[in-house]
């Protein structure tokens, strides 16, 4: 969230109103916005999922009620909620199944739990598929009429947006392009699910590092080495930093997760046929701006061109997300205002 954010006042508000709710292990990021994607309100608030669901849903009523405050508008103005939680989760009944983080909310009908307690309809997704949506509304992708979104971590992310409707697939796994395969050799790495030669394997913050161990048992010569040796974890940012300082092992890391991103993408690229391709996460080698994430996504342009239907390449952008870690509690927001929209439609 940007220190220095300017919040829309309530007089300019393009109404209905939502609350956006963005759940993760550690923080739970909930935001007031209007009709077109602006913030009025935002607070984020502890998960402390060790006390429950319920309690989490009690408190993320309290924290909607106290953001109406801050922006002077009367709860009654807000139609609908959107919900963000990491997966797997049950979409058709709202429930949370087994998210590694949230060990306490196994099998929590969450969605309904939510909107109990703050009172409005909620829209339940997948927090990757969230902020894919957000980009999509109000970031990086708001002048296009279909994204695909990849999101760098710990995992890779995904999401999928054509004609404003986010495929999110019969069994809820729709956008799951991390585990999109690109390797199919034996020896290929496994990822988190253990799915051998997949996007994950190679380019995850794991997939990574992995790498440069790989190098470093090899004997390669690497900055890192002494670095390692003095105790130091070996994680993306030690490799970024090497690499800024002129480490070959680790430059040659970070240019081959871009080809490895790179040929994801020309798979997503070639199923779906969008307008452009949003890169966000919090791994991206410092991101836009930065000489090293530049450089990063040079190469992601180059190797996916190269790979890809020549009628695409002047047609498909490639760039960095805009939103940063707002984008989920934006997005859950957009769903939920998505949803409005068409069941107003309807009657």
């Amino acid at each position: 969230m940007p220190a220095a954010r300017e919040f829309l006042a309530a007089a300019d508000a393009q109404h209905p109103l939502l609350v956006g709710i963005d759940v993760g292990g550690t923080n739970i990021k909930i935001g007031l916005v209007d009709d077109q994607g602006r913030t009025l309100a935002y607070r984020s608030i502890p998960t402390e999922a060790d006390r429950g669901a319920p309690d989490a849903a009690e408190r993320m009523s309290t924290t909607v009620t106290e953001l109406c405050d801050d922006a002077g508008v009367d709860r009654a103005d807000i139609v609908r909620a959107g919900l963000v939680t990491p997966g797997p989760m049950d979409l058709a009944n709202g429930i949370l199944l087994h998210p590694g983080n949230l060990p306490q909310w196994h099998n929590t009908p969450i969605r309904d739990l939510v909107a109990t307690a703050c009172g409005v309809p909620v829209r339940f997704a997948n927090d990757a598929n969230a902020a894919a949506y957000g980009e999509y509304w109000c970031g990086a992708g708001a002048a296009v009429a279909s994204m695909i979104m990849l999101t760098m971590g710990t995992g890779i992310g995904g999401g999928i947006i054509v004609d404003d409707m986010l495929i999110e697939g019969r069994h809820g796994c729709g956008g799951e392009l991390g585990h999109i395969i690109i390797d199919c050799r034996d020896d290929a790495p496994n990822n988190s699910l253990d799915i051998r030669g997949t996007l994950e394997g190679y380019s995850s913050s794991y997939g990574v590092t992995g790498r440069a161990e790989a190098a470093l048992n090899r004997g390669d010569a690497s900055s890192l080495r002494k670095r390692t040796g003095e105790g130091e974890e070996l994680t993306p940012l030690m490799i970024a930093q090497e690499a800024e300082a002129g480490d070959q092992l680790a430059l040659d890391v970070v240019l081959d997760t871009a080809r490895y991103m790179a040929i994801g993408i020309v798979t997503a690229v070639h199923t779906i046929d969008p307008d452009a391709v949003v890169i966000g996460g919090a791994m991206t080698f410092g991101g836009a701006g930065h000489p090293l994430g530049e450089l990063f996504l040079q190469h992601v342009r180059t190797e996916a061109k190269s790979r890809m239907f020549e009628t695409l390449r002047d047609k498909v952008s490639i760039d960095f997300a805009t939103l940063g870690s707002d984008a989920g509690y934006l997005g859950a927001a957009g769903l939920a205002r998505r949803e409005h929209q068409q069941l107003q439609q309807q009657r």
